[in-house]
C-alpha cells in the first residue's frame, strides 16, 4: 500500500507563491520521513495450493477459510486459493511449503510417509473406521503430528478427513485374490503396500491425474473415497465400489514456521480462529456427502454395496499385517499413539 501523507490547512489564500513553495516543501520533508505511526502497514498475500479440483469439498472449505482469514484481517492478510494443483501439484505442496515457496497450503497427511512414519497412522486399514473413531485418533495423534511438522519448519492449522474409503474396481471383486495382477492406483506408501498385499501392481498417481489414467488404462482399480470417484466421473470407467470402509485419511492445511511467524499476534489470533472453524464445518460436510457420494455413484450407473465376508476378512488380516509392519517403523513414538487411541 502506498503512504498517504494528509495536509490541513497548510496554504492560507494571503500566502501566494511563495506560502504555497514553503507548505510543498514541507510535505516533501514529510513523505521523506514520515513516522511509522502515521503509515499504513503494506498487506501480506499468502498463495494457497490446493491438489484438488475446485468443486471437492476440501478445496471449497479451503476457499472460504481463505476468504474469511481476508475479510477478517481487512485486507491485511489475504489469502488466495489455488485449487486443482494449478500453482503446484500435489506431491509438490509439502516441499513448496517447506521451502518457502507457497507460504501456506494444503496436504493429504498419509502421502507423506516417506518423510515419517506417523503421516500415515490415519491409513492403516481397520484401525479407525467411523468418522467418530477418526476424530479419537486424530486427538491422539495431534500432539505428535504437530512435533513432527514443527521440526520440519510448519505449523499445522487445521485438518479434515476424507468419508471412508472404499473398493473402484473394473470388474468384480469377490476376494483379495480377484486383484491379481490389476493395475492399482496408490497415493501413498499405504496403499502400494496394501496393493502388493493383494497381489495387485500398485502405480503412484495423483488426483489431479486420475481422470487420464484411469482412461488409458494406466490404472484399473483404486482404494478412495466416494468423493474422489464423484469428482473424477469414475463410473465412465469403472463398474464397481465396494463399502469396505477401510479408513478415512485427512487433508491438513499448513504454513511455513518463518511466514507464521512473520505475522503479528493479532494476524496469527484471526488465522487460527478462522482455521478452528474451517476444521469444524470441514468434518460437518464430510460426515454430510459420505452416503450422498454413495448415492451418486448408484445413480450414474455404478454397482454400489458391501464387501463380501471374503473380501472383508481378507482386507481386515491385511490391516493387522500393515498395523505391525507400521508399528515396527514408528517405535516407541507410534505405540503411544496407538495406545492413547485404544484408551479413547
Amino acid at each position: 500500500m502506498k503512504n498517504v501523507v494528509t495536509s490541513q490547512g497548510g496554504v492560507t489564500s494571503q500566502g501566494g507563491r511563495a506560502s504555497f513553495g514553503i507548505a510543498a516543501a514541507a510535505a516533501l520533508v514529510l513523505v521523506a520521513g514520515t513516522p511509522l505511526s502515521t503509515t499504513a502497514q503494506a498487506a501480506e498475500k499468502w498463495d494457497m495450493p490446493l491438489a484438488y479440483s475446485a468443486s471437492n469439498y476440501h478445496s471449497e472449505n479451503a476457499a472460504k477459510f481463505a476468504e474469511a482469514v481476508t475479510a477478517a484481517s481487512g485486507g491485511e492478510l489475504e489469502i488466495v486459493a489455488h485449487p486443482g494443483g494449478s500453482l503446484f501439484k500435489g506431491g509438490e505442496i509439502y516441499r513448496a511449503i517447506r521451502t518457502g515457496q507457497a507460504p501456506i497450503g494444503e496436504r493429504l497427511i498419509s502421502a507423506l510417509g516417506n518423510e515419517d512414519p506417523l503421516f500415515e497412522v490415519d491409513a492403516l486399514p481397520f484401525l479407525a473406521t467411523s468418522f467418530e473413531d477418526s476424530w479419537k485418533l486424530y486427538q491422539a495423534s495431534k500432539p505428535q503430528l504437530e512435533e513432527t511438522l514443527d521440526k520440519a519448519g510448519l505449523k499445522l492449522l487445521y485438518a479434515v478427513p476424507w468419508p471412508p474409503q472404499g473398493l473402484y474396481n473394473k470388474s468384480a471383486v469377490n476376494a483379495a485374490s480377484d486383484m491379481k495382477g490389476v493395475k492399482f492406483r496408490a497415493y501413498n506408501a499405504a496403499t502400494s503396500r496394501l496393493a502388493e498385499l493383494m497381489g495387485a501392481v500398485p502405480t503412484k498417481i495423483e488426483a489431479a491425474e486420475l481422470t487420464q489414467a484411469f482412461a488409458t488404462g494406466v490404472a484399473e482399480s483404486m482404494i478412495s473415497s466416494g468423493s474422489t470417484g464423484y469428482d473424477r466421473k469414475i463410473w465412465e470407467h469403472v463398474k464397481y465400489w465396494y463399502d469396505v470402509q477401510a479408513w478415512l485419511p485427512k487433508n491438513m492445511v499448513i504454513v511455513n514456521q518463518a511466514a507464521w511467524d512473520g505475522l503479528d499476534e493479532t494476524l496469527q489470533k484471526i488465522v487460527l480462529d478462522e482455521a478452528a472453524k474451517a476444521e469444524q464445518a470441514g468434518w460437518d460436510k464430510a460426515r454430510e456427502l459420505a452416503d450422498w457420494y454413495k448415492e451418486q455413484l448408484a445413480a450414474n450407473g455404478m454397482e454400489v454395496g458391501p464387501p463380501s465376508a471374503a473380501l472383508k476378512a481378507d482386507f481386515e488380516a491385511i490391516g493387522t499385517t500393515m498395523t505391525k509392519e507400521w508399528l515396527d517403523k514408528a517405535g516407541a513414538e507410534g505405540q503411544a499413539v496407538i495406545d492413547a487411541y485404544n484408551a479413547m
